[in-house]
């Protein structure tokens, strides 16, 4: 029944809609057209495509966003792909390349002030901003990092806002400002949020304490790293560090730990693809070789860097490479080629100087001469609809001067029937006037009619559909609440069951003792007590009248009485300690108590072959308060795990019991029935014992006894 009521249900909600709009249009079913590629399934892929960013999928991440950017007519997606394309350009350090989707980016902005474009714009900065860092225009780099700090502090944005102190701060770094980069970078420290940017932090802080000369604290800064990214996809952050601690080894001059680690990070750089940091373990190799004097090496991977540094454009790289090179001409006294490397390196820095100068004035003049062409375009534009009137006007002058002679032409032959007919013509015209109009209205009054008796059996439909939906919906609820209710009665049942079953084993255990002390007595009472009884009556008469033959009976009633009080305490050791070994007897008990019962136990003894061979005496009385202090845990405690400790340490037994029950407050409870048990057969074999036990922390007890100890006035020891 309830099938049958889903499928009605379906039936009206979903399918009755789409037939009742399908009829209003003109009483014709028509089917509605599948839009394709909309902004939510193209969003989809570009979050696909973020996620995909510094990580072994980066290139998917470029494929999917430059093709979405080619065929897409939704300007959210274009700006989205465009922030995607400028990030990977940022992270391959292809500086022109992200410039480029940086600014395309700020234009699919525009002029746009709600809070979520604002902070896309300060994405867009920070692209640019890195962008200007890789072609070593630190001081436009700032600039555009500040007016993104500005944007994320003024939104309170607190992860991005963080990020871009940091990127600030590593374009401080690279300009010498060491001791400002500091403070910004611990300021970064403040942010938790996110474990990855702390240790991002942390090699910049090693890169600034290592230019400060303070090599230990910036090692200590790269290793800690080091630990947490050797797990991370992200292998550039690795390539970083490797480096910079090769770096700190080669200022340390450990130069055989610096190439080892330079060679590292140029492998991993060299496969990913991370020019920059791949390029700086080549020069750092070169330098390292360059200290070590031997310079045809030094040269052959400066030359090497020299080349990716030209072919990728980076002209800081370019400028420090030369430097390298002066240096190892100067070294060989090849002062001809130190000088033509000196001449290349001021001209590389000299275009850097001039790029980072002109680059505003080049701006405005952009500005401007695209101001100007706007100008020239309006003009033309209204030019060419002035041209386009003009036309159209001439050509209806043409139009209405034929028409006007046609009309002269006719006019003389058609005067006579137009006034003949104009009248017949009016009243034909009056008359197809008034059948259109009353066909119109009837047409009108039924489609009206058609709609509203459409809306009123829709309407009429509904109501009962949504009282089933709402009865089946409540039905629902008061279902699950049964359920619920019903699992709550089973687990209290099952839980009382369990806690009657450990009672029952408890109250059996019990009983046996009890019934075995009644044996006791009753084996007192008979045949020892008799025995005694009868050796009293025999002295008595052997003092009166003496003689041998009676002292000999005597003496075979005490042996035989002997013989009794041996058997009778064989009797009370349990044959498994007589049988078994101690520790083996205790880990079956624990085993059995975990296998009948819901507690999870363990047992641990050292050393178990000395605890195993302990007088029985005293083996059994720890037996029995390790049993009592079960009993007093099942309970009481509604613990779910046991564990026991049992160790002989300087002739001392320690018994370390620990349950993880509800606990208990030891100053108003340790004084029961089952702990005065406990403190009496302590007393036995002079023992101790301390409770540490607080309310929902469960209960520790901590039991020393002698291992040479007197028990009942004889002393025990232990026998090997």
């Amino acid at each position: 029944m309830l099938k049958f009521i889903q499928k009605i249900i379906i039936y009206y909600v979903i399918i009755l809609p789409f037939i009742l709009t399908a009829q209003i249009n003109e009483g014709k079913i028509s089917s509605i057209p599948k839009k394709l590629n909309t902004y939510k399934e193209e969003k989809i892929q570009l979050d696909k495509a973020y996620a995909f960013l510094e990580t072994n999928k980066n290139d998917e991440a470029y494929q999917i966003s430059h093709r979405l950017l080619k065929k897409t007519f939704h300007k959210k997606t274009k700006l989205y792909a465009s922030i995607i394309l400028g990030s990977y350009f940022n992270y391959k350090n292809l500086a022109d390349s992200a410039l480029y989707y940086g600014n395309k980016s700020i234009k699919l902005i525009g002029d746009k002030k709600d809070s979520i474009s604002m902070l896309r714009l300060s994405l867009v900065y920070n692209i640019i901003a890195n962008a200007y860092g890789d072609k070593s225009l630190l001081e436009e780099s700032k600039k555009w990092h500040l007016k993104g700090i500005e944007i994320t502090e003024k939104y309170q944005a607190k992860g991005q806002y963080y990020k871009k102190i940091h990127n600030l701060a590593s374009t401080h770094i690279r300009s010498g400002n060491y001791e400002y980069a500091i403070q910004l970078l611990e300021s970064c420290l403040e942010y938790h949020n996110e474990p990855d940017f702390t240790f991002t932090v942390y090699i910049s802080l090693a890169s600034a304490y290592s230019l400060k000369n303070n090599t230990e604290l910036a090692l200590s800064y790269l290793k800690k790293t080091l630990d947490f990214f050797e797990k991370d996809e992200k292998s550039k952050n690795q390539v970083i560090i490797l480096q910079n601690i090769g770096v700190q080894y080669h200022i340390m001059k450990n130069y055989d730990e610096a190439i080892k680690y330079y060679n590292k990070a140029f492998l991993i750089g060299k496969e990913k693809g991370y020019h920059r940091p791949t390029i700086d373990a080549m020069m750092n190799t070169g330098l390292v070789y360059q200290d070590q004097e031997v310079y045809n090496k030094a040269i052959e991977y400066y030359t090497e860097a020299l080349l990716i540094s030209e072919k990728l454009g980076f002209l800081d790289k370019q400028a420090i490479i030369y430097d390298h090179l002066k240096t190892s001409a100067k070294a060989q006294n090849n002062y001809k080629d130190a000088y033509s490397y000196l001449k290349k390196e001021i001209k590389i820095k000299d275009s850097i100087s001039k790029l980072q100068k002109s680059k505003e004035l080049n701006e405005l003049e952009i500005k401007f001469n695209t101001l100007q062409k706007e100008k020239e375009i309006k003009v033309l534009q209204v030019e060419n609809a002035n041209r386009e009137l003009d036309l159209k006007n001439q050509e209806e002058a043409i139009k209405n001067l034929k028409l006007q002679q046609e009309i002269e032409k006719k006019e003389t032959h058609n005067k006579i029937l137009s006034f003949q007919n104009a009248s017949e013509k009016k009243l034909n015209e009056i008359a197809l006037l008034k059948k259109d109009q009353e066909i119109q209205e009837s047409k009108l009054a039924r489609q009206k009619s058609i709609k509203n008796s459409i809306l009123y059996s829709f309407l009429i439909l509904l109501i009962p559909v949504i009282g089933l939906l709402f009865t089946y919906y409540q039905k629902l609820q008061t279902q699950n609440e049964l359920n619920k209710k019903q699992e709550e009665i089973s687990e209290q049942k099952i839980s009382s069951l369990i806690k009657d079953q450990e009672l029952k084993l408890i109250k059996a255990s019990i009983k046996g003792q009890d019934k075995e002390r009644k044996r006791i007595a009753l084996e007192l009472h008979d045949s020892i007590g008799g025995n005694l009884a009868a050796i009293k009556l025999q002295l008595n008469n052997t003092v009166l009248h003496g003689n041998k033959k009676t002292i000999s009976i005597i003496n075979n009633q005490l042996d035989d009485t002997y013989e009794q009080v041996r058997n009778l305490s064989h009797n009370l050791i349990p044959k498994k300690f007589s049988k078994n070994n101690f520790c083996d007897v205790l880990e079956e008990y624990f085993n059995n108590i975990g296998g009948t019962t819901s507690l999870s136990t363990s047992f641990v003894a050292y050393p178990r072959t000395e605890i195993d061979i302990l007088d029985e005496t005293l083996q059994i009385e720890i037996f029995k308060i390790i049993q009592e202090l079960i009993t007093n845990t099942i309970k009481h405690a509604k613990a779910t795990s046991v564990e026991l400790q049992l160790n002989l340490v300087e002739n001392m037994v320690n018994v370390l019991f620990e349950d993880n029950g509800i606990g208990f407050n030891a100053k108003n409870k340790a004084t029961g029935l089952g702990f005065e048990n406990i403190k009496n057969r302590l007393k036995k074999v002079s023992g101790t014992f301390h409770i540490d036990s607080r309310i929902n922390r469960g209960t520790i007890i901590d039991i020393e006894v002698p291992a040479l100890t007197s028990i009942n006035g004889k002393k025990s020891y232990n026998h090997h």
